[in-house]
C-alpha cells in the first residue's frame, strides 16, 4: 500500500513506524525540518520537509498513485486542508486525528474516516483502567453502547454457566451480546451450548455500557 503521513510528531512517528513495520510504501510529509530529518533518520521511508496544506507538496509526495492519506498534525484547520485537498487529487482512502469533537462532523461531510483526540482516548482509556480494573478493553459505539473485554472469575455468577442457561434465567437480557471468548490461545465463537469458563476472557457487547449488573456477572459474588 502507498500511503502518506500528515506529520511526524508522537501520533505520526508511531504510525510510520507501524506502516514501515509492514512494509508499505510510505511517503512522510513534516513542516518542521528537525523533527523532519529524524524521522528521516529513523525510518525507512520517503520524508519531505514541506506544507502539506499546499497542493504541489502533495504532488511531490506521490498523490496520484497514493492509496491513502492520513494527517496527524495538532491543528484540525491544517487536517481539514489536507483532507479537501487529498479529496481534490482524488486519493481513495482519507483518515484524520479530529482534536475538537465539534470538527468531526465536518471531516465526515466530505468522507474522511476520522479518530477522535487520541490524548482524549487515552485519558478516558486510563481512566476506566482505575474505574473498571476488570476491563482489559473497550470501545464505544454511539452514545452508550460499548464492546468491552472483562475476564471471568473464579466466584463469578457466569463462571460455568452455558449462554444458553444464562439467557434462560435472564441474565444478560436483549441488550447484552457476548462477542467471542479467549480461551488459552484459542478465539471460540459463542453458541448457544458453550458455557464460560474461569479464567476466560469474555467479549461484550453492552447497549447500556458499563452496567453494574452486568460487569458483577463476571465478577466475584463475594
Amino acid at each position: 500500500m502507498y500511503l502518506i503521513i500528515i506529520g511526524a510528531g508522537s501520533i505520526g512517528s508511531q504510525l510510520i513506524k507501524l506502516a514501515t513495520k509492514q512494509n508499505n510504501d510510505v511517503v512522510v510529509i513534516e513542516n518542521n525540518s528537525e523533527v523532519a530529518e529524524r524521522a528521516a533518520s529513523t525510518y525507512d521511508c520517503l520524508v519531505i520537509n514541506g506544507d502539506a496544506t499546499v497542493i504541489d507538496t502533495l504532488d511531490e509526495a506521490g498523490a496520484h498513485q497514493a492509496d491513502a492519506i492520513i494527517s496527524t498534525t495538532d491543528k484540525d484547520a491544517t487536517n481539514i486542508m489536507v483532507m479537501l485537498l487529498a479529496q481534490e487529487l482524488k486519493i481513495p482512502s482519507l483518515v484524520s486525528v479530529v482534536h475538537n469533537p465539534a470538527h468531526m462532523q465536518v471531516f465526515r461531510q466530505i468522507g474522511v474516516n476520522v479518530l477522535e483526540n487520541p490524548q482524549h482516548l487515552i485519558a478516558e482509556y486510563l481512566y476506566r483502567a482505575v474505574q473498571r480494573p476488570s476491563v482489559k478493553d473497550f470501545m464505544h459505539l454511539g452514545d452508550n453502547a460499548e464492546v468491552f473485554e472483562i475476564t471471568a472469575t473464579q466466584g463469578s455468577k457466569i463462571a460455568g454457566m452455558s449462554l444458553l442457561e444464562a439467557d434462560e434465567q435472564g441474565l444478560f437480557g436483549d441488550d447484552v451480546l457476548i462477542v467471542a471468548i479467549q480461551r488459552d490461545q484459542s478465539v471460540i465463537t459463542p453458541r448457544g451450548e458453550t458455557a464460560i469458563q474461569a479464567g476466560d476472557l469474555v467479549t461484550v457487547f453492552s447497549k447500556r455500557g458499563f452496567a453494574p449488573d452486568v460487569m458483577q456477572l463476571f465478577m466475584d459474588e463475594e
